[in-house]
């Protein structure tokens, strides 16, 4: 399942120790831009200096999970650990780019690199300014999560193109405590909020390492992703949808493939789309009409899924948006070759 919160709840809660500075300015009007601008920067900066390590849980759509996590950080390294407490076990584990989920009960490794720009506070910095032009950031008072006291911040869509989100930072470090996204009703989708947590703790770095370099046991499956361009496999956006611009397109396996068979796996092409908030895939695949059928449609939280045929192609289209901006980014798609 993939969750909105998910995605993004880690990568906050290490980079946001400037929310009480803009909780206090922001009081009751909304943040100008130069204000939002100055914030996405503090929190780009601040994304490395975070060490805590506790217990947070997602909820979405009926559905709830809950993790134990442990982030350090050593200069310019990186290092995390997930651990599923319930549902099927699996372990993540990254050290800066190179991400290793583990599968303890199938022996199973997948080995994957994912790009530091595509983490949410990366996507923030790249997208301040739009930030600025399509949400309105404002402080909401003060509230108690995690047996800690902490500023709440309201950011919400100046159109329906886009979900807002409502934050609730700790005072005394800035560290994101909880996290929801909500409809324009108002309704929460999707939320995320330690129930125990420790901030500044010692980092630990062999925790994450000696795992890492232990698979002796387990079948190793290596994702390799391809860097390409919507252009150069034959697609374009006829228009483009207001506040999302593209930050990656690559081409990955269509499903996780045996040992060494990457090279020669079904790929289907990813391009990537962000306001600097919210994220859309567009995934393009050959059609095949035993595996795909007519035209779907579904949600899970805050997540939305729309998948359709195009031709002799397989259009899915998913999204942390309303199922509407969805239909603007599958209409926009159009095959040039």
């Amino acid at each position: 399942m993939r969750l909105v919160l998910g995605r993004l709840f880690v990568a906050l809660a290490c980079a946001a120790s400037h929310f009480v500075a803009l909780a206090d300015s922001a009081a009751s009007a909304p943040a100008n831009a130069q204000e939002v601008r100055a914030w996405l920067t503090r929190i780009h900066k601040a994304a490395g200096t975070r060490n805590f390590q506790g217990t947070f849980v997602v909820s979405a759509g009926g559905a709830m999970s809950s993790s134990r996590i442990a982030h350090y950080c050593l200069g310019a390294d990186q290092y995390e650990r997930v651990e599923a407490l319930d549902g099927r076990a699996r372990n993540v584990y990254r050290h800066n780019q190179i991400v290793h989920t583990l599968w303890p009960q199938t022996r199973v490794a997948l080995i994957e690199q994912r790009d530091m720009q595509a983490r949410f506070p990366a996507l923030l910095l790249a997208g301040g300014d739009h930030i600025a032009e399509h949400y309105n950031v404002r402080a909401q008072g003060v509230q108690r999560v995690a047996d800690r006291e902490a500023n709440v911040l309201l950011i919400s869509p100046k159109d329906d193109r886009r979900y807002s989100y409502r934050l609730w930072a700790d005072q005394a470090s800035g560290l994101l405590l909880r996290a929801e996204v909500l409809d324009a009703r108002g309704v929460v989708l999707e939320s995320a909020a330690f129930s125990q947590l420790e901030i500044g703790v010692k980092p630990h770095p062999e925790t994450v390492l000696k795992p890492m370099n232990k698979l002796a046991g387990y079948r190793v499956v290596q994702q390799r992703l391809t860097p390409v361009s919507l252009e150069s496999e034959g697609w374009a956006m006829r228009e483009q949808i207001p506040g999302f611009s593209q930050v990656g397109c690559v081409k990955r396996p269509l499903s996780a493939p045996q040992d060494g068979a990457n090279d020669v796996a079904p790929k289907v092409l990813q391009a990537v789309y962000s306001d600097g908030l919210a994220s859309v895939s567009l995934f393009i695949e050959p059609y095949d009409p035993v595996r795909h059928g007519g035209e779907k449609q579904a949600s899970i939280g805050a997540t939305q899924m729309l998948a359709h045929r195009d031709g002799d192609w397989w259009v899915t289209v998913v999204g942390d948006v309303p199922a509407a901006t969805l239909r603007q980014f599958a209409a926009a798609l159009v095959r040039k070759k």
